[in-house]
């Protein structure tokens, strides 16, 4: 019998926009950087994660005369943040198994990307009635009746909309075990969609959604078959300065 898929979901570092708001009206969400110490916690996440891999899946079983390492792929949203955490978790794990390193290979799907935040996005929450009442009073209506995860955003995501088309990548997931078996991923993403990938990956109900808060930045969190195994290490909280949308991501605060 094949042995269960093992998953780590780990949330990019912090970026340039937790510590200046004023990022996200410069600079379209895909091209926002990570901070100086967003790509520190991305060096040190990905340590935390070679010791890790070292104590469990690799232990033990190195003497074996027909031990052969697991195939371990990374999986990363295109964004430009989660490009540079996942570049420096490489790293720290040691690159390449073609270089002597621990991860076959790296790709990356779009499914994987951050929310859309549409015409919100980068605007100040106190100017969003002015400049979208309609907009703004409808999705006021969902976060008041605990409904965040329905709501979509002008021009963008509902949660919802996130759920869906991260689901739309376990398919290729469960071929590559079946096919090359490959049953150890890493997964570099956002708050949001790693929120929405646990909460399709797992069946939770949406209203577990709701409840559950953005982990921290560079958090990995364990998933092996259905089973939730929590955070190996729950990373960093934003700054105190970080922008509306991260709060409105997180739930914080309605938009």
């Amino acid at each position: 019998m094949p042995r269960d898929l093992r998953i780590y979901l780990i949330r990019h570092g912090e970026s340039e926009a937790n510590l200046d708001k004023s990022v996200n009206a410069l600079l379209p969400d895909h091209r926002v950087p990570l901070s100086v110490e967003g790509l520190r916690q991305a060096a040190e996440a990905g340590e935390i994660l070679r010791s890790h891999l070292s104590e469990t899946a690799l232990t033990g079983q190195a003497s074996r005369s027909d031990f052969a390492p697991p195939k371990i792929r990374m999986w990363r949203s295109p964004y430009l943040r989660t490009r540079q955490t996942s570049d420096a978790i490489l790293r720290a794990l040691g690159g390449l198994t073609s270089d002597g390193g621990l991860v076959l290979d790296v790709k990356e799907k779009s499914q994987l990307r951050e929310q859309s935040f549409g015409l919100f996005d980068g605007v100040p929450d106190q100017d969003l009635p002015k400049l979208f009442p309609r907009e703004h009073a409808l999705y006021q209506k969902a976060e008041q009746h605990e409904g965040r995860f329905w709501a979509p955003m002008p021009m963008g995501e509902s949660r919802c909309d996130v759920a869906e088309r991260v689901h739309a990548t376990f398919g290729t997931f469960h071929r590559d075990a079946e096919r090359h078996d490959i049953h150890d991923l890493i997964v570099v993403s956002h708050g949001v969609t790693i929120r929405a990938f646990a909460y399709a990956w797992l069946g939770y109900e949406w209203e577990w959604f709701e409840r559950q808060p953005n982990p921290g930045n560079c958090s990995i969190w364990m998933i092996e078959g259905n089973v939730d195994r929590g955070f190996i290490h729950k990373g960093w909280s934003a700054t105190a300065g970080h922008n509306a949308q991260e709060k409105r991501e997180s739930g914080e605060i309605s938009t």
